[in-house]
Order: structure tokens, then sequence, then C-alpha cells
């Protein structure tokens, strides 16, 4: 038998129920505007208290309205904030697996993809899936097992809402994480986005590239072209502005841009030798010392400079060109403080670096050996200088 106060608890649950059930669509969205001011971080425990261990009921009203309504956008918005709610409340695992065997990852994939679905509702969706991603690996391979990267990363390219952008970049960066089994295809992902035409979304996406990097190890061959293609569209981007009336605020996001694209170049080159001579045959020493020239933005300079250190103290025909490039004075500047040198060089010097011509020749580029850089053991000096001698002789007939 049940006591009194429970049948009283049980009878406010059929009638909210019944109210909504029967409630048209304004009506419905005053209902949630009441669950969500009156519910809002409240643990599922509470929340069964609340609906007289009902909840679940309400639950699986509001996913079944969600599906029914969300193309056409109809309070899709509160409606995802009110199935937020369970989703995000402590020990809620009994309302995650509810949501998923309903199509939830689905459904908010979806909603992504829709043009008619405002930016505003697009971001409530990827909290959502935020908080699907944040319960485990399991929970991850599903999203990524629907296509969820793909519809993922094109939404953040074609986002006009730097908000959202930045909620994406943190699901992403979740996706990568603790997901061995789909980690590759996040990577691949990311890679993609770097050409996209948004600018936060090209910064967001190198961003979580340099982790994910880390994370998967072996280098993607087609993130070195991507990345040589940022610089390239910096490089004409500048070129067409007017340099009277060139705004530097205006150029923030691509300078952002620039500055990553050189940061990251340096670490992959420093991670893989092929890399890297992939890159000089890309003339990837002339977009570096373009940046270098920006005197618009300081870290673009100090990262391209970085990024060339490494270049000219790897290949000996780097070096040799850059010193060309720059002249005796700026060459040495260059390697005495190569992270201070934008402090140090005046503007005559920065168009030099800006409007270099600098063409490193398509062929294989040995880099300098360690053991040239050791001192030879006694007795035998004179065999090392012949040995170099002859392979001096050997690389200059073969340029």
């Amino acid at each position: 038998m049940t006591s009194i106060k429970e049948q009283a608890a049980i009878s406010r649950l059929l009638s909210f129920l019944q109210e909504w059930d029967n409630a048209g669509k304004v009506a419905r969205c005053h209902i949630l505007d009441r669950f969500i001011r009156f519910n809002h971080s409240k643990t599922a425990p509470e929340l069964e208290q609340e609906f007289s261990q009902g909840a679940s009921l309400f639950l699986a009203r509001l996913t079944t309205w969600l599906r029914l309504s969300y193309m056409a956008g109809t309070c899709l918005k509160k409606l995802l904030k009110s199935i937020g709610i369970f989703l995000s409340a402590v020990s809620s695992n009994r309302y995650l697996v509810e949501f998923l065997e309903v199509g939830g990852v689905l459904t908010l994939l979806e909603i992504l993809g829709l043009e008619k679905v405002k930016e505003e509702d697009k971001k409530e969706a990827v909290l959502l899936l935020q908080m699907v991603a944040n319960c485990g690996r399991k929970y991850k391979e599903l999203i990524c097992e629907s296509y969820g990267v793909r519809s993922i990363a094109e939404f953040m390219a074609k986002s006009k809402c730097e908000d959202a952008q930045e909620e994406v970049q943190i699901l992403l960066d979740s996706l990568v994480h603790g997901n061995p089994k789909y980690q590759h295809q996040v990577y691949k992902g990311l890679i993609a986005l770097i050409p996209c035409a948004s600018p936060k979304a090209q910064q967001l996406s190198l961003q979580t590239l340099r982790i994910a990097q880390a994370i998967v190890g072996t280098v993607h061959p087609s993130i070195v072209e991507f990345l040589m293609g940022v610089l390239r569209t910096m490089h004409l981007e500048v070129q067409y502005e007017d340099p009277a009336v060139f705004q530097v605020s205006g150029h923030l996001p691509v300078f952002l841009q620039q500055a990553a694209a050189a940061k990251i170049i340096g670490i992959l080159s420093r991670k893989s030798m092929s890399v890297a001579q992939e890159l000089l045959s890309l003339q990837v020493i002339s977009e570096l010392m373009f940046t270098m020239g920006n005197r618009d933005h300081s870290n673009s300079q100090r990262l391209a400079s970085l990024t060339l250190e490494y270049f000219v103290q790897t290949f000996p025909i780097v070096k040799e060109n850059v010193q060309t490039a720059m002249g005796d004075t700026l060459f040495q500047l260059f390697m005495d403080n190569t992270e201070d040198l934008y402090l140090n060089m005046d503007s005559i010097q920065a168009d030099i670096l800006a409007s270099n011509k600098i063409n490193i020749p398509f062929v294989f580029i040995p880099p300098i050996p360690w053991e040239s850089l050791q001192v030879p053991k006694s007795g035998e000096e004179d065999d090392k200088k012949e040995e170099v001698a002859k392979e001096s002789k050997k690389q200059t007939k073969f340029l």
C-alpha cells in the first residue's frame, strides 16, 4: 500500500505529464522554461525525487518531441537545454543510455548539418555531444561510428559563430584523447579543416592538431601541402591589401593562423626528415622568411625565425641560400639571437625578408651528419679532412 504522500506525488507527476501531452508548441516552451529554471544543476536522485521516481517518463517525451520537431527548429534550444539537464546530472548514466537508445547521437549530428537551424541551437547540440563524449571511450567511439567527425568538422568550417566553433574544438579535443580506435579519423578531420574558408576554424584546428599530432605520432603526408597552403594564403592576403589602408586589427585572425602554421611546420620538420625535405621542395624557406618580415605580428616573426633556424642548421644548401638572401649583417643577427631577431632588425631588413625571392633547387638535400659536428679522434683528422673534401666535391657536381 502506498502512503497518502506517495499517492499525491504520483498524482502530481501524472498531472504534469498530461499537461505536457495536451500542450501546444507555445505551452510546451513555457513548460521547458520552468523546468530549466528550477532543475538546473540537479543530480539524478534529485530529479527522480522531483518527478516521483518517474523522471525517465519526461525525458522520453523530450527525446520524442526532439525527433519529431528538430527539422522545424521549434523551441529547439530550450529542448536541447532540458535534455542536457538530464545528461549532465550526477549519476545520470541511466538517462544517457535512454537517450542513446532512441538515436540521440544521430539526431544531434543531423541538427549540425541543417541549414535552417540557428547557430545557437547547433551550439547546444555540440554541448550535448560533449557530454556524451566525456562519459568514456565507448561513447566517443559511438560518435565516430556515426560519421560524427565529418559532421562536426563540416559544421566548424561553415559556422559563423566563434563561440560555437570553440565548443567544437573542445569536442574534437575530447574525441582525439582516449579514443585509440578512431584517433586517426579525428586527426584526418583536423587536417581537412586547415584549408577551409573560416579563419577561426583554421586557427582552432591548428591548435588542436598540435595536440593530436603528439598522440598519433606518425605524420600524415597530406598535412605538408595543407600547411604550406596556409602560409601561401597569408602571403597572398597581405599582398592583396593596399599598405596605405592596411588594418592590423582586421587581420589578426590571419596572423594567428600564420604563427600557428610556422610553429607546427617546425615541430613536424624536427620529427621527420622526410617531411622537412618535402617542405623544402615546396619552397617553405621563402615563406618562412616572408613571415619573419611581417612586422605587424611579432609572434609570427619569432616562430618563423625558430623554424628557419632548424633548416639552416640542418641543411648546408639552405644556410648558403639564406645567408646570400639576407646579407652578412642580417644573417649574423639571425644566427646570434634567432628568437629575438624581430626586436633587433630595422624596417629595411624586414623588407628584405618580406620581398625575398629565395628558391632552393628541388634535389635530395642531405642533412649535416652528426659525425661532422664531433671532434675527430687522434690520428683520424687527416683521413676525415680527405673524406669531407671528396664528399663536398661529389655534392657540388650533383647540384
